[in-house]
């Protein structure tokens, strides 16, 4: 059936709770409420507050308690309400989530997921509006998961929470009711790890996630009415990084974009640049280009001269093939 990417949320909690009543969600008015953006809407009164759990606004004490949850069997999938409102329990995180599996020698793990929407379009100005991915990134024991579309959101999600490690999981806000696409309502998985090329070409490669697919998607169109030929990849998971399918993908083409919401110092495309100057200098034709935010605060007026739009990512896709 048809799905909103909130909808796929929705669905894929719905299915894994339906199987695994170890799972349990955990976070603010997310019970009766349903949520801020409506992702757990009648899960409440499907699952009782034991399994759908409201919590006073304290994120630290939120991870905390699902760690908690999750070392004593459960398997917690906890929501924060937006992503800039994680950094609360930052150390709860990296000093505690990421860490016990290595700690303890692989004797013990913490199996959890932790949700949260992410990024701007939707006038939610600083403290609503920020993309703190590399953070996680950045953190050895977390796999960091962003989406692009309802039908990835659904089976990436399962996966998660499928998975043995604890995995941190961003949604594109501004597409949770924008995008609509036929989403099975059984369950089904999508590996963590593995990127997709969404489409194939042969004059560029351009390197996207989550929100900034759908801006891609666009500046593509352009370019190809314009005789270029992109070939566009969705990387799905940041971490682990499909590093293989932007190596092969860079060297077929010998031209690289790389386009994120984030802030471009030490952004994703900071380390995919070097992963690309690593293995495929030989094979570059011009120098990789990146389509990215500012490094500035996410600002409210100018929110739409702050995110990158088609014609920024498609000047960049220019700079490159008409480099000489």
């Amino acid at each position: 059936m048809e799905m909103t990417l909130n909808q796929a949320v929705k669905s894929a909690l719905d299915n894994e709770m339906e199987k695994n009543d170890k799972i349990v969600l955990i976070g603010e008015d997310i019970g009766k409420n349903g949520g801020v953006f409506r992702t757990t809407e009648g899960l409440y009164d499907k699952y009782g507050p034991k399994r759908v759990i409201d919590t006073p606004l304290n994120e630290s004490g939120i991870v905390g308690t699902a760690i908690g949850m999750s070392l004593y069997g459960l398997k917690p999938v906890v929501e924060i309400q937006f992503m800039d409102f994680i950094f609360p329990a930052f150390d709860q995180i990296v000093s505690d989530l990421a860490k016990f599996r290595y700690r303890t020698g692989g004797a013990y793990t913490c199996p959890m997921v932790i949700r949260a929407p992410y990024g701007g379009g939707i006038k939610g100005a600083s403290y609503h509006s920020q993309s703190g991915e590399t953070h996680f990134v950045h953190t050895s024991g977390l796999k960091v998961v962003v989406p692009a579309t309802p039908y990835e959101t659904k089976g990436l999600l399962i996966s998660a929470i499928r998975d043995e490690d604890p995995v941190i999981f961003f949604e594109p806000k501004r597409f949770y009711r924008a995008l609509k696409e036929e989403v099975p309502e059984e369950a089904y998985t999508i590996p963590i790890g593995e990127a997709k090329i969404l489409e194939e070409g042969s004059d560029v490669t351009l390197i996207s996630y989550g929100p900034m697919i759908q801006t891609s998607l666009e500046a593509i169109e352009i370019a190809k009415k314009e005789g270029t030929s992109v070939e566009l990849i969705d990387l799905r998971t940041l971490s682990p990084l499909d590093s293989e399918t932007i190596i092969k993908s860079v060297k077929k083409t010998g031209r690289a974009v790389i386009a994120h919401e984030a802030p471009k110092t030490l952004g994703m495309s900071a380390e995919i640049s070097a992963l690309i100057a690593e293995n495929c200098l030989e094979y570059l034709e011009a120098p990789i280009q990146r389509a990215t935010g500012l490094d500035t605060p996410f600002p409210y007026s100018l929110e739409k001269e702050y995110l990158p739009n088609a014609k920024f990512v498609l000047d960049k896709i220019k700079q490159t093939v008409e480099y000489s």
